[in-house]
C-alpha cells in the first residue's frame, strides 16, 4: 500500500469522525502529505483510502515514510509527529470551543460525550493504550474497589512530586497544564528548556468556575469515564481555600452530571502537579460516593448543611445543601478547624516550625437539587519512623504501592504501576510452580507478600491464582487507603475522630 492511500484513509476517517469538513478534505491531504515529506505523485491516478480502523496503525506507517523521507526532525520522537499530524486534522479551538457551548446549553451530557469522543478520535485521548491497562474489582471490607494497571503512566517517586511542586516557573509552556499547551509543537530533552510534550492535538474549552474561566480538557490516559481535567487560567500554585470550593460547586452547576474535586494543596498528600492549580472530574461513580453515610455531624451555625461521615477507610465529612455559598461557608470553616487542629495520641501534627501538615482533599458532586461535598482529611506530616509520611502507605506495601494517595485513589481506585503487570505475572507462575520467590528478580520485590499468600492459600492452580492475586491485591490497596487516613478505624482512632467532630460542634 503506497503513502497516498494512508493519507487518504487518514483523510476519510477525519471526515467520517467530523473532525474536518469535506470542503477540508483536499486542504488536509496536502498538508499531511507536506509533513510526511511526500509529493502526492500516486494522486495521479485513482486512489482509494485504506480503512482506518486503528489510528495508531496509519500513524505508525505515515511515521515511518516521514523518518525515511527526512521529513521529521533528528530529536522529533514518533509520538510527536503522531501529534504533529492529528493536529492538521482538527477544527480550530475556537470552532470546538463554540460547538460544545451550543451543544451544553441544550444539553450537557451531549457536549461532554462529542468533545470526549472528539479528543478520542483525535488520538489525543489514547483510546488503544487505555484498552491495555488492567482492571478489576476487589471486595474488600470497604466494598468493591476499583484496580488498574496503568501500562503508560510512569511512577513516581513523592520525594519528586515534592520537589516539582517547589520549582520555580521555567520554560514555555511553564507546566503541562498550562493553557499555552494547546497546539504546542513540544520539545526534546536536548532543549535547553528540558523536554516537553508535543500537544498539537490538544483542544480545550472554556468552563464557568464562577470568579474566573477555567479550560476545560481531558486527560491523554483517561483512568475513567470521560476523565477530566479543569485548568487554571494562569499558573499558580495548588491550593484548598473557600475559593476552591466555590469553583467547584460552579463547575457542578455546568455540568451537573460531572464529580470535581481536587488533589490536596501539600506534598505527600497531595497530586502529582502541584505547581498549576487544576482540578479532575468526569462521569463515573466512584466506590468511596456508594458507602454508607456513618454518624450525623453537628456544625455549628449551619443549621441547613446537612453533614455526616463516611464509612471510608480515610476520614471523610460529607457535607450537603441547597445553597452553594452556605455550603462554601461551612466547608471552609471544617477546613480552618482542621488547618489548626493537632492531636499527638494519633500523630496529626498540624505544623512544624510554620510549615503545615494539615489539609483537605475535596470532591463536589450533585445529588438531586442539591450540592455535595466530600471533604476528606489529610496530613503530610512526617517522622524519624515514617520519613515517607506517617499517613503515608508504609514501606512494607510499597511493592504495590508507594506513590501519592491523589484524589483518585482517594476514591477508591487505585492506579497501580506498569511494571505490575510483569511482576504479578511472575509471582502467579512461582506459585503455581512452588518456586523460589526471591531467587526470580521480577519476583523478589513481592516475596515477603507471596508468601505469605502460601501460608494462606497452600497450594496454587493454574485457572485460579490470578483470582486470587487480584483479589490479594485489592487487600493491599485497601490497607493503603486505611494508612492515608487520619482517624484508623480502632478504639483510638475512634475516639479521637470523636475529639476532632467535637470541635465543629
Amino acid at each position: 500500500m503506497g503513502i497516498e492511500e494512508t493519507v487518504e484513509g487518514l483523510v476519510a476517517y477525519a471526515r467520517e469522525r467530523g473532525l474536518i469538513e469535506a470542503e477540508d478534505a483536499l486542504w488536509t491531504r496536502n498538508t499531511v502529505l507536506d509533513a510526511v515529506g511526500a509529493d502526492g505523485a500516486g494522486f495521479a491516478r485513482a486512489v482509494a483510502p485504506a480503512p482506518v480502523d486503528a489510528i495508531d496503525g496509519a500513524l505508525s506507517d505515515l511515521c515511518a515514510f516521514a523518518r525515511a523521507s527526512g521529513a521529521l526532525a533528528q530529536d522529533e520522537s514518533d509520538d510527536a509527529f503522531a501529534c504533529r499530524v492529528m493536529g492538521l486534522l482538527m477544527p480550530r479551538p475556537s470552532e470546538v470551543a463554540r460547538r460544545f457551548e451550543r451543544l451544553r446549553a441544550a444539553d450537557p451530557s451531549a457536549a461532554t460525550e462529542w468533545f470526549y469522543a472528539l479528543s478520542g478520535d483525535a488520538h489525543f485521548v489514547r483510546r488503544a493504550a487505555i484498552a491495555r491497562d488492567e482492571k478489576w474489582l476487589a471486595p474488600t471490607r470497604w466494598g468493591d474497589l476499583e484496580i488498574t494497571i496503568n501500562l503508560s503512566k510512569p511512577e513516581k517517586d513523592p520525594r519528586a512530586i515534592a520537589r516539582a511542586g517547589r520549582a520555580r516557573r521555567s520554560g514555555y509552556p511553564a507546566c503541562a497544564l498550562c493553557l499555552e499547551n494547546v497546539g504546542y509543537g513540544g520539545r526534546g530533552p536536548q532543549s535547553p528548556q528540558g523536554a516537553h510534550p508535543a500537544r498539537q492535538n490538544l483542544r480545550s474549552v472554556p468552563i464557568d468556575a464562577g470568579d474566573e474561566t477555567w479550560a476545560l480538557q481531558y486527560s491523554p490516559y483517561a483512568y475513567f469515564n470521560e476523565h477530566c481535567i479543569a485548568v487554571a487560567p494562569v499558573h499558580r500554585p495548588m491550593h484548598i481555600d473557600a475559593v476552591t470550593f466555590r469553583r467547584l460547586l460552579a463547575l457542578t452547576e455546568a455540568l451537573p452530571h460531572y464529580f470535581f474535586g481536587s488533589n490536596a494543596d501539600l506534598p505527600i498528600v497531595g497530586g502529582s502537579i502541584l505547581s498549576h492549580d487544576h482540578f479532575q472530574g468526569g462521569r463515573h461513580t466512584f466506590p468511596m460516593e456508594r458507602a454508607p453515610h456513618g454518624e450525623g455531624v453537628t456544625l455549628a451555625g449551619y443549621p441547613h448543611v446537612e453533614a455526616s461521615t463516611v464509612t471510608w477507610p480515610l476520614s471523610v465529612l460529607r457535607l450537603r445543601a441547597t445553597d452553594p455559598e452556605e455550603l462554601v461557608v461551612a466547608a471552609d470553616d471544617v477546613l480552618r478547624v482542621w488547618r489548626g487542629y493537632s492531636d499527638s495520641e494519633v500523630g496529626i501534627v498540624a505544623e512544624s516550625e510554620g510549615v503545615p501538615h494539615n489539609t483537605i482533599t475535596p470532591i463536589a458532586r450533585r445529588v438531586g437539587g442539591a450540592f455535595e461535598l466530600d471533604l476528606v482529611l489529610r496530613c503530610n506530616v512526617t517522622s524519624p519512623e515514617a520519613p515517607w509520611g506517617v499517613f503515608h502507605p508504609t514501606e512494607d506495601l510499597h511493592h504495590i504501592k508507594r506513590e501519592n494517595i491523589g484524589l483518585i485513589e482517594v476514591m477508591g481506585l487505585a492506579i497501580l504501576p506498569g511494571r505490575l503487570k510483569r511482576e504479578l505475572a511472575a509471582v502467579e507462575r512461582a506459585l503455581v510452580g512452588g518456586t523460589d520467590l526471591a531467587a526470580d528478580p521480577l519476583c523478589a520485590p513481592h516475596a515477603i507478600w507471596a508468601e505469605g499468600l502460601r501460608g494462606r492459600y497452600g497450594s496454587f492452580e493454574e485457572a485460579t491464582v490470578r483470582e486470587v492475586v487480584q483479589r490479594e491485591v485489592g487487600q493491599v490497596f485497601a490497607q493503603v487507603l486505611e494508612c492515608a487516613g487520619v482517624f484508623k478505624w480502632d478504639d483510638s482512632g475512634r475516639a479521637a475522630w470523636e475529639r476532632f467532630l467535637a470541635h465543629l460542634a
